[in-house]
């Protein structure tokens, strides 16, 4: 795997509720993508080979937010890429602490 995208989408809207369910619409898009990925309680955890296609995917977290409801959304990204290795899984990293 030569990429990890750790996404946070944090919806303008006025409720906590409605936060959790348009954040909740982003995990499924998220799901949908087949990658593997991790929730955690501030971010998803994405992991890939292919690079443009988390890109788009970090793209596509914004659009479906707005498309739920939200008229803007912040969006907070970090990126770990590697092109010729791979980079440490979300299993390396958080396994050990959700046995």
């Amino acid at each position: 795997m030569h990429a990890s995208v750790a996404i946070q989408v944090l919806p303008s809207v006025q409720s906590e509720d409605e936060v959790i369910r348009i954040v909740d619409e982003v995990i499924a898009y998220i799901d949908s993508t087949g990658l593997n990925y991790f929730v955690g309680p501030c971010e998803t955890s994405i992991e890939g080979d292919d690079y443009d296609q988390l890109m788009e995917i970090v793209k596509n977290c914004q659009i479906v937010a707005c498309k739920a409801g939200c008229g803007a959304v912040n969006t907070y990204v970090k990126i770990t890429y590697k092109p010729e290795g791979d980079v440490l899984s979300i299993a390396k990293k958080t396994d050990k602490y959700h046995q």
